[in-house]
């Protein structure tokens, strides 16, 4: 499963987890304002916003897990399986396939408002990008420096939610993750005081004990609350290199380590990548499971204005400095 979120100091950083038990092959992926999209039913975007993101490549197209563009809007796609619903052509509404819908926004919307104008005439369709793919079963999380939002295609419609904490993971829907947070109001950074009861006499033996309950487990629910939890209570310098730990830090407290979610088939699920994106900057910084180091693409050192993507393969092994070497 996955975990995405934001972060702001004096830039703004988005970023998200991959979690899954095999690699599509994604890359670091640009695409230069020139490059022709064309959509299954709304005809060709020949020129759009720059973009730059995480993407599996097929056939030259980019089907993109998470990307920013160079207005500084954000959106990442989020496994949602068995509540994620899509539909048959409207004519009465602009209709997208799943697979389009990031490069739709992106292309033409500079913030989060501009968005949600744009998702009120959609209608994502049941369509797959070929007979090799399954359908992915995706809700959204968009944003920008100023808010995020949640778009989910469900039974009786897209939904779109204010998401106040500018977190999302997976199932349940996400008006009920957000309820959940009512059960961990009482979580502090803080120490706690003693309120059991009168003339009890109880005692602090350990620091961090305001945060006595917050869910350890890789399900997706607790993934939200302990996410939300660390980054509603994150505190960082506002350089680039202390924004950038930070935010690392925020979702490696949601990493998924090999061994610890075994799937039917006994394969495993890991945090294949984790990124963080200075959106105001186009900086694309990620890690993968067996390296550390953070790499970084920045989309303003390339051609922004050509017609062909511009790929970078994950580092993947890890890289270890000998400091006495």
């Amino acid at each position: 499963m996955c975990t995405a979120a934001t972060y702001k100091t004096k830039d703004f950083y988005f970023g998200r987890t991959l979690d899954y038990e095999y690699s599509y092959g994604e890359q670091v992926t640009i695409t230069p304002r020139e490059y022709p999209f064309s959509y299954r039913e709304m005809g060709e975007m020949k020129t759009h916003f720059a973009i730059i993101g995480m993407a599996t490549v097929i056939d030259g197209y980019p089907l993109y897990y998470d990307a920013v563009n160079e207005k500084g809007l954000g959106i990442a796609g989020l496994n949602f399986v068995g509540n994620a619903v899509y539909r048959e052509h409207d004519p009465e509404r602009e209709n997208i396939a799943q697979f389009e819908l990031i490069p739709w926004i992106l292309g033409q919307c500079g913030c989060v408002r501009e968005a949600r104008e744009l998702i009120a005439r959609l209608n994502i369709l049941n369509v797959s990008y070929n007979e090799k793919l399954p359908l992915a079963s995706l809700h959204w999380i968009i944003a920008d420096k100023d808010e995020a939002i949640t778009v989910e295609s469900v039974a009786d419609g897209i939904k779109v939610y204010d998401n106040p904490v500018g977190v999302l993971t997976n199932n349940p829907p996400f008006d009920r993750q957000m309820f959940a947070l009512n059960d961990y109001m009482h979580l502090s950074a803080r120490s706690p005081e003693n309120t059991f009861g009168p003339g009890l006499e109880l005692e602090r033996y350990s620091r961090g004990m305001g945060a006595l309950g917050l869910p350890g487990d890789l399900s997706s629910q607790s993934r939200f609350i302990r996410v939300a939890f660390v980054k509603m209570n994150s505190k960082s310098g506002e350089s680039e290199s202390e924004s950038v730990s930070q935010f690392f830090h925020i979702l490696n407290s949601v990493d998924q380590q090999r061994g610890c979610c075994e799937l039917d088939e006994g394969t495993y699920e890991i945090t294949i990548y984790t990124s963080c994106c200075n959106a105001d900057k186009g900086i694309y910084y990620y890690t993968s499971y067996d390296n550390h180091q953070i790499t970084a693409v920045d989309m303003h050192k390339e051609d922004l204005d050509g017609k062909d993507l511009i790929c970078y393969r994950l580092i993947c092994d890890e890289q270890i400095r000998y400091q006495n070497a």
